[in-house]
């Protein structure tokens, strides 16, 4: 009874948010695609906004006004208790303005149509948005209850029921925190369907191996995998034929989908000495309130229902204006710190966390980490996103810090540059970052190789020889 208490006092703390709060939060967290399409159904629905560049007018007025405004709201973000309640009703009756569905739309609607709460609904729309471009989950669930809001009072066993509901979503794998993982997943979900035809015993083999022997089986020595689970050759040969069937990338199907249609929300130049982080004009709504409209309703007694839109739409330029204003905030505080990677590339990368922004900018860390996922900036190296400037440290033989980020770039560097015919053993990248100067241990090489979504070594191997024998 008590528990049941308190989880219907932390909703109501959530609906005492204002409106306003809601919309600013919501919007810092969109996409550049997300936000236009936000910004056009409200042109549609308000007269009282107007995009700028449509009429022939002084707009200095209202730019001033706007500034004056976002200071006045600026404390919304940086005390912002809440997140964006993925998969409500008003989603589903936006009408879709993109060409293409993305990976995340395509989740989302499936999640809109389960019967889960919408406090598990909103967990979901979180990990959904921590989801990179393999399909997996960047970010342990420990870190990501660390950064969420404290008065939301979110448990950790709430965070795993919204994880397994994202898993059983469409596609096989979606959200695993591991290779190992993602590969038992679709073992479980593919059986559960029927869609294998393969004795029980080979698919008992195929999860035994992929839930604690992959990295024997990334050596290629089967005759050692045989000898640990004591099985004749057959079997285990049709288990490994198994595995090679999955898709270790859950999100390789969507992820070239999408490309083409990022557009950076910041342009980063060098300036002198300085790098400099500065909007991307294209990405920025041009939208304020009609002068003409606002003037009439300051000078006459508006009825009810257009004093709301007016608020409405006042409450819209404000959050517009303030998202822009906060991304290039942390934007400009992500280049400070990171001078080298623009400089070098990625294997220069600093280790820096969340927490080192929100404290150099006074904000919390789930507004940092709104400000940079889905956010993207184009640099002298490429478009990235904002959010894979954070990574945590390793140690070099040197004593100087490196990110893991940098470690993962060098990963796939070396895999790339490998012979197709003999791939590399997670021991030997070990080897070869060594003797760069990155002592890690193989395990460490493991797990960054599958957050990168590179297959083990084995099924490289398996990978090249069929593409072989096709040509």
């Amino acid at each position: 009874m008590h528990t049941r208490q308190s989880l219907e006092l932390r909703q109501q703390q959530q609906l005492a948010l204002t409106p306003q709060l809601q919309q600013s939060i919501r919007f810092l967290q969109l996409s550049a695609q997300e936000l236009e399409t936000e910004v056009a159904q409200a042109l549609q629905e308000n007269p009282l906004l107007e995009r700028e560049e449509e009429y022939d007018i002084d707009a200095g007025a209202t730019v001033a006004r706007d500034e004056a405004a976002a200071q006045d709201d600026r404390w919304l973000l940086n005390n912002a208790p809440g997140g964006r309640q993925a998969g409500n009703d008003e989603d589903a009756e936006r009408p879709e303005a993109e060409l293409s569905v993305t990976l995340r739309d395509h989740l989302r609607e499936q999640l809109r149509l389960t019967r889960a709460s919408k406090r598990d609904r909103a967990l979901v729309g979180v990990l959904i948005d921590e989801l990179d471009d393999n399909g997996y989950l960047s970010s342990p669930l420990e870190e990501i209850l660390a950064w969420l809001p404290s008065e939301l009072e979110v448990e950790h066993s709430e965070l795993i029921t919204a994880l397994r509901l994202l898993q059983s979503f469409d596609p096989l794998g979606i959200g695993s925190q591991s290779l190992s993982e993602c590969l038992l997943l679709q073992l479980r979900q593919r059986n559960g369907a029927g869609r294998f035809q393969v004795p029980p015993p080979v698919l008992e083999y195929a999860e035994i191996i992929a839930r604690q022997y992959l990295p024997v089986l990334a050596t290629g020595n089967l005759n050692k995998l045989r000898e640990i689970l004591d099985i004749p050759m057959e079997p285990l040969r049709a288990a490994h034929a198994l595995l090679l069937r999955l898709e270790p990338r859950p999100a390789r199907n969507w992820s070239g989908e999408t490309a083409d249609y990022i557009t950076p929300d910041i342009v980063i130049r060098q300036a002198g000495q300085r790098w400099e982080a500065a909007l991307n004009p294209a990405v920025v709504p041009r939208v304020r309130i009609n002068a003409v409209y606002a003037e009439v309703l300051a000078q006459t007694q508006a009825s009810p229902e257009l004093q709301a839109k007016l608020q409405q739409a006042q409450g819209l330029v404000k959050s517009v204006h303030q998202r822009f204003v906060t991304i290039l905030r942390v934007a400009q505080a992500i280049v400070d710190r990171q001078t080298a990677y623009f400089e070098q590339g990625m294997a220069a990368m600093r280790p820096m966390v969340l927490r080192d922004i929100a404290q150099q900018l006074g904000l919390h860390e789930s507004t940092i980490s709104r400000a940079t996922k889905q956010k993207y900036a184009q640099t002298p190296w490429g478009v990235i996103e904002l959010k894979q400037f954070f990574s945590s440290a390793l140690q070099t033989d040197d004593g100087e810090a490196t990110s893991a980020t940098a470690v993962r770039s060098l990963i796939a560097r070396l895999v790339n540059e490998e012979p197709p015919h003999k791939p590399l053993s997670d021991s030997k990248i070990a080897e070869k970052l060594a003797a760069q100067g990155v002592v890690i241990a193989r395990r460490t090489v493991a797990k960054y190789r599958e957050a990168a979504g590179i297959e083990p070594a084995i099924m490289r191997k398996a990978r090249a020889a069929l593409n072989a024998s096709d040509g």
